[in-house]
């Protein structure tokens, strides 16, 4: 079965092994909705659990990414009442099985297309990404300190392992808003393109992990993970028991077979 989306408020498209989520309230520039919230959680969670998708595109419609939480929103659940801000408020912090909580946590690759302003939860939505490339005109506002609030969705914890302590402190402290070139100067982003070739790259990048031996892809993932908080030793012990059923996998046999044929191999995740 195809993975969809309960709401217009995500897009979901899957070309082969990429599947490209597109946050779709471009009149809002993307801001968080509730139903977003859910649909975001729900289908990232299903992805993570298709051996179809190899890949992820997070995106954004319009001219901007994600311009943080609408405590706004109206939810669109069986009893069509609106919801309070208390009631709103309490749903988009809750971080049980929250965005930023599921992609922390997931296996497959997540590859960011920056396509315009990304900011509060949108700016911790995209640091949570293993690879973020941004659009000529992407800026990134780490303005929390200007609103009083932190980076409350992972900004705290990304920040310092991305940039290193002084960078996230200038980056968080001062709570500029940057535009795409300063962002790939300090470190947030891994590449800057013209705008209309942005969706492009995104998939070339996502295709060409696609086309890797997906469960080496998603062990070195879940290995670079936990090896955030391990010592040394312990990261390699476990990468050992990693590596040991890799090389009984049927990936496995075809790449040396690949690499004795000099062609391309053909993974099957298995």
């Amino acid at each position: 079965m195809p993975i969809t989306s309960p709401t217009q408020d995500l897009l979901v498209e899957q070309d082969g092994g990429v599947l490209t989520l597109t946050l779709n309230r471009p009149d809002r520039l993307n801001a968080i909705s509730v139903p977003m919230l859910r649909a975001l959680s729900s289908t990232l969670q299903e992805a993570n659990l298709d051996r179809t998708v190899r890949a992820i595109i997070l995106t954004g419609a319009g001219r901007g990414f994600c311009s943080g939480l609408d405590l706004k929103a109206q939810d669109s659940g069986s009893d069509g009442d609106a919801v309070q801000l208390g009631r709103a408020g309490y749903q988009m912090f809750d971080l049980h099985n929250s965005p930023p909580i599921v992609i922390n946590r997931m296996d497959k690759p997540i590859v960011c297309a920056i396509n315009g302003a990304a900011a509060g939860y949108g700016m911790d939505l995209a640091l949570g990404c293993d690879i973020r490339l941004a659009s000529e005109n992407a800026k990134m506002g780490a303005v929390f300190a200007k609103r009083g609030i932190v980076p409350e969705s992972g900004g705290c914890w990304y920040l310092p392992r991305l940039l290193g302590w002084a960078k996230a402190a200038e980056v968080a402290f001062l709570g500029d808003v940057l535009d795409a070139q300063q962002s790939l100067e300090v470190g947030l982003v891994n590449k800057v393109v013209p705008h209309d070739e942005l969706m492009n790259e995104a998939r070339v990048w996502a295709h060409k992990i696609a086309n890797n031996a997906p469960l080496a892809v998603q062990a070195t993932k879940r290995m670079m993970r936990l090896g955030q908080d391990e010592t040394f030793e312990a990261a390699v012990d476990h990468i050992l028991l990693q590596l040991l059923p890799l090389t009984q996998t049927e990936d496995f046999k075809e790449s040396l077979s690949a690499f004795a044929e000099r062609r391309e191999p053909a993974f099957k995740g298995r």
